[in-house]
């Protein structure tokens, strides 16, 4: 499921660059939670936050959607490109 959240977030011409981890949730289990770079150096707001909500719930289930997105400088990779998740959960 996170995979499929990345790709349509990349999909939207304000993301450089994206990952997506399960947070945990009360009513799902895990909940999506996005870490994305924007384009141009933007540092995000809250209305590009929602902005990206709403973009990904038009296009997934709405269990899918990610409940929090959080803006970063980048997305922590191996050497292969893989995205490290386990960096990511430490800035949660």
């Amino acid at each position: 499921m996170m995979a499929e959240v990345e790709s349509v977030l990349l999909e939207n011409p304000m993301v450089k660059d994206c990952g997506v981890v399960g947070v945990p949730d009360e009513e799902a289990g895990k909940a999506p939670c996005a870490f994305v770079v924007l384009r141009d150096g933007n540092p995000g707001s809250e209305k590009s936050a929602d902005a990206l909500r709403r973009y990904v719930a038009e296009r997934l289930t709405a269990y899918k959607k990610p409940r929090d997105v959080r803006f970063v400088a980048n997305i922590p990779r191996n050497f292969s490109g893989k995205i490290l998740r386990r960096e990511l959960r430490k800035l949660l």
